[in-house]
């Protein structure tokens, strides 16, 4: 199984609007993060969490050729603004693209790319299939996804365990039985947006100490703002066994 991490920083990551902070000039490229995304190569299959507005951008950079099918956290513009772009895909694979999410987050996909769902509907535009799942382990083309219901403050989100990976962003709370699905996971993904305290996100101090109970082999944090800091400093106040993570990361398990 290889995981790429597509992106991983926020729409208030970097670079951002008028910000002249250290890292909005950073040169080096862990510090520019496009929005949170990940590639999963698994089982023979070629599947994406989540479309963000750097979809196109994301899968170009890594010369994705192929695409089974997208699952969905939630319904977020920073996670599903760039779902017109899967039309490449239909036209290379001659299919509908598959599409995993809970029953709200497909209703809002249908009214923000309605032109898709016309009856009629205008020649190249994205041709989808809808699979609305809910907290049950469910499959994708073959491949078995455990939701994780987690909280966006107050929105349910869903991280996914895919074997022994764990992807968990956009959240600031998970209930013990959830959690329960995590243990065991050997390489873990946690949203850990800055420093100060957020509405909807860990920090970087929760993001630890939930990884410091989970205890995977390693954890890479996403979702980063530009606030928690420069790469190369926030690493050195880590464990060995946190890491931050960077747009392009590759992890074979």
């Amino acid at each position: 199984m290889l995981v790429t991490l597509l992106g991983s920083g926020t729409s208030s990551g970097v670079p951002l609007i008028g910000c002249d902070c250290d890292v909005c000039r950073s040169a080096d490229y862990r510090d520019k993060r496009l929005r949170t995304s990940v590639h999963l190569e698994v089982e023979g299959k070629s599947i994406v969490i989540d479309t963000g507005p750097d979809f196109r951008q994301q899968v170009l950079r890594e010369g994705i050729k192929r695409l089974d099918a997208v699952v969905f956290t939630h319904e977020h513009k920073d996670h599903t603004a760039g779902l017109d772009d899967v039309r490449a895909y239909n036209f290379r694979q001659r299919r509908d693209m598959p599409l995993y999410g809970r029953g709200r987050v497909l209703e809002q996909i249908k009214r923000e790319f309605s032109y898709a769902f016309e009856e009629n509907k205008y020649p190249g535009v994205p041709s989808v299939r809808l699979h609305e799942v809910d907290n049950e382990p469910f499959e994708v083309e073959g491949v078995r996804f455990i939701p994780i219901d987690v909280l966006h403050h107050r929105l349910p989100v869903f991280g996914f365990r895919v074997h022994d990976f764990t992807y968990l962003t956009d959240l600031n709370y998970i209930s013990e039985e959830e959690l329960e699905k995590v243990y065991g996971t050997r390489v873990l993904i946690l949203d850990a947006l800055q420093r100060q305290p957020h509405i909807s996100h860990f920090t970087l101090e929760q993001a630890v100490a939930l990884v410091e109970r989970i205890r995977p082999e390693i954890t890479y944090f996403t979702h980063i703002s530009h606030k928690l800091g420069l790469h190369r400093e926030v690493e050195k106040e880590l464990p060995p066994y946190i890491r931050l993570g960077f747009d392009g990361l590759k992890i074979q398990l």
